[in-house]
């Protein structure tokens, strides 16, 4: 029988398979992505991993042992510390103030992103909120790991530096982590209870796409 993540990741393979083949994923790694629409994910990114941390920090709260505490202070430290860092190096390269960075509003997809995210770590279990945060931290490291693969986002690119990232071993050993927390959580669990997990993973994961779809269109609140 095929461990749970292997499971969801199967649902999700065309949802993922519409990430990777994005114009601003592949803008990321050719370099052309247009500025202003990065600039705009930048923004938006930053506002998102704010709420992220916040569900890292409920998770581990909510660990049920010290590995899994570890685990996700250790995510949460990452954030605070290197992605975060990323995004405001990129913007002083820009010519965005950090206090822009902060003060922006977030839009739509951000919003709701977030929101169903703190929702799963405010009211869910702890397999729960590993099933809806997985797909952001273990689909950034295949979309990276991919480009990589293809030679892209080399020493000329302007987004280089993104694609280092989320191909890092700390990175990549963190998604892994994740990805056997879950599955060792959902061993054993009755299916109503893993139904919702695969549930809020398929979700996040339209989410996802939709983050990419946000930032390319720069689609903020119409009204």
């Amino acid at each position: 029988m095929p461990a749970f993540t292997e499971t969801v990741r199967t649902r999700a393979a065309k949802i993922w398979r519409r990430e990777l083949e994005h114009p601003f994923v592949r803008g990321l790694g050719d370099g052309t992505l247009p500025l202003d629409r990065f600039r705009f994910y930048l923004e938006q990114d930053y506002l998102f991993l704010i709420e992220y941390c916040r569900v890292f920090a409920l998770a581990s709260a909510k660990a049920g042992d010290l590995e899994t505490m570890d685990l996700f202070s250790g995510l949460l430290n990452d954030t605070l510390k290197i992605e975060m860092q990323l995004h405001r190096d990129y913007c002083k390269r820009l010519g965005i103030a950090e206090s822009a960075l902060a003060g922006a509003e977030p839009a739509p997809v951000t919003h709701g992103y977030t929101h169903h995210l703190l929702a799963a770590a405010y009211g869910g279990s702890i397999a729960e909120i590993v099933a809806a945060v997985l797909p952001c931290q273990l689909g950034y490291v295949e979309i990276a790991a991919a480009l990589a693969k293809e030679g892209r986002g080399g020493g000329n690119s302007f987004y280089a530096e993104w694609i280092n990232t989320y191909t890092s071993s700390e990175f990549v050993q963190g998604a892994r982590r994740l990805v056997d927390l879950l599955d060792r959580l959902a061993g054993g669990l009755p299916p109503r209870e893993t139904d919702r997990m695969a549930r809020l993973f398929l979700i996040s994961s339209r989410y996802e796409y939709l983050f990419w779809e946000m930032s390319w269109n720069r689609a903020g609140w119409p009204v």
